[in-house]
């Protein structure tokens, strides 16, 4: 598959009629011909990491942060963090993805800068998601680091709102806007 969104946001936008995904920003783990999976990363739910990773390891964890819904489907816990030595898969630029549970146990004993950790995960079938793009249900952008460990509950805001950049900036270098607006 040559367009593969993986390390791409998906930006749900107001045409998406799923609730699961209103105002959901979405980072693409996996894309191929049989189908993606992503992560949302604006769903912290009130259960901390330490709280769930009682339930799941041997190990004791003081981490207060959130543990985030990743999305409808149940699954294992999933990690996003900045740590190469932990990483199952590289996702963009110093952001790594990983799910076995050693690497968990290290990302949450050794944090090495910003971690998220997930509970459920997004999953589309085969043609699925290209189909909600194609009705107007995502908006897409390259994911970055920067956005990825943003304030959650700022994320779909600023992404929506450097999707409409990208959009605009390459009819800005193109046509020469007066000064003033009415002389359009």
């Amino acid at each position: 598959m040559n367009d593969s969104l993986q390390g791409c946001f998906l930006i749900a936008s107001p045409h998406l009629p799923d609730p699961n995904f209103f105002r959901t920003v979405v980072l693409i783990i996996h894309h191929d011909d049989e189908g993606a999976f992503g992560l949302i990363l604006n769903r912290p739910l009130e259960q901390t990491v330490a709280e769930v990773w009682d339930l799941v390891a041997d190990s004791d964890c003081s981490c207060r942060q959130p543990i985030n819904l990743g999305g409808p489907v149940d699954g294992q816990l999933m990690a996003l963090h900045c740590n190469p030595e932990a990483a199952e898969r590289p996702i963009v630029p110093g952001v790594y993805f990983s799910l076995e549970p050693e690497e968990l146990e290290q990302i949450v004993q050794e944090p090495q800068g910003p971690f998220l950790m997930f509970s459920g995960y997004s999953g589309w079938g085969a043609g699925q998601l290209e189909s909600e793009m194609q009705v107007g249900g995502w908006l897409t952008l390259p994911a970055t680091r920067e956005l990825v460990f943003a304030d959650q509950e700022k994320l779909w805001k600023l992404a929506s709102e450097r999707v409409g950049l990208e959009i605009l900036a390459p009819m800005l270098k193109s046509a020469p806007l007066p000064d003033d607006p009415s002389c359009n």
